[in-house]
This record gives structure tokens, C-alpha cells and sequence, in this order.
């Protein structure tokens, strides 16, 4: 209705100009040492050095997907973790498309973010693994242990917990890999 001068957005009480400049999307997280349900975490999942989140491995419910919509390193790709439950579509930014096994690298880079850019819609996927940077530790992963970590882009502020089948030490912190990957939502 705005877009036909019908109506305008001071009209709406709940509707505020962006406040954000020049793209500039990112902002500093704090990190209590629990989920929104007060569980803690071994450790939060941040990016590489250089990387905009975590890398996030999503294999689409099809495959074929990967080979038929042609995606491929610099798409966009839209699809909800439904294989794990999430309620939350996530907008990715591909690093590599495995064509054989139609694996995807990605970061998550959000809906604002990729407003203006055309995303290929999977519609749902599981969530294979993570790779990233471990901190504001409390228990150090371990690997061939299963880890409860919060993934430092998670919207819905969840733990999550997966097997750490790579930890490298490396200046920066713990490298890891996990994969296995579950949401842990329990009421208490």
C-alpha cells in the first residue's frame, strides 16, 4: 500500500527507520555463558580470521538441487534447517558447492543482508557441520567428544551440540569442525 501511495510508514506505530548505514550490518555480540533457556555452553562458534560467520556445511533434502539450480561459489542460497528442527529460513553465502556429494559451504549472512541479491530458494536442509573459531570457553572441545557450543550467529540463541571430529590450535584460538549436528531445546 505504501508503494501505491495509498498509505505511508509514519501511518504504522511499530515502524522504524533503519538505523543502520552503508551496509554496515555487523554488531558486537555479548555472550552471557548460557541459551535463552539458561542452559550453558562449552564454547561459542565464531568466524575464521577474516570470515564473516562461522562456516556453516548444509546438505539441501535434494542433492540434485546443488547440480540443477547450478549453485555454485558467490550464490545465494535460502533454505530453513529443517532436518534439525529450526523454524528460522537462513540466508547463505556459498564458498563451495560439492557437486558429487551436493554439499554446500556457506556462511550465514542473513535476510537483510541479502535483500538486494537473488537467492536460490532450497526450501530445506540438514545441517551437516560447522567450522569455525571456539570461544569465551568453558569446557575446550575435545575431539571425538561430543560439544555443546552456540553457533555466534544462532537467531534463536540455542545451543546446539554436535561431535568434534577437528581442533587445531592455532594463534587465534581452537579451529574446529563439528558435525552431527542437533539443536538442544529442553525445558527444565
Amino acid at each position: 500500500m505504501v508503494g501505491n501511495g495509498q498509505k505511508v510508514y509514519d501511518n504504522c506505530p511499530y515502524y522504524q527507520e533503519p538505523t543502520f548505514c552503508n551496509n554496515d550490518l555487523e554488531k558486537e555480540a555479548v555472550y552471557p555463558g548460557h541459551d535463552i533457556l539458561g542452559h550453558p555452553y562449552d564454547f561459542i562458534l565464531s568466524p575464521l580470521p577474516g570470515e564473516r560467520s562461522a562456516r556453516k556445511i548444509v546438505l539441501p533434502f535434494r542433492s540434485d538441487l546443488v547440480e540443477k539450480m547450478d549453485i555454485k561459489k558467490g550464490d545465494y542460497v535460502l533454505g530453513r534447517p529443517m532436518g534439525a528442527g529450526c523454524p528460522v529460513p537462513h540466508v547463505l553465502s556459498v564458498i563451495e558447492a560439492e557437486p558429487v556429494t551436493g554439499l554446500l559451504y556457506t556462511w550465514v549472512v542473513g535476510p537483510l543482508y541479502s535483500r538486494d541479491r537473488e537467492a536460490k530458494d532450497v526450501i530445506a536442509y540438514h545441517m551437516i557441520g560447522f567450522e569455525g573459531i571456539a570461544g569465551n570457553i568453558s569446557k575446550e572441545p575435545a575431539l571425538g567428544c561430543r560439544a555443546t557450543f552456540l553457533p555466534g550467529f544462532c537467531m534463536m540463541n540455542l545451543n546446539h551440540t554436535g561431535l568434534v571430529n577437528m581442533v587445531l590450535e592455532k594463534s587465534e584460538g581452537f579451529h574446529v569442525r563439528i558435525e552431527d549436528i542437533r539443536i538442544l531445546a529442553s525445558k527444565d
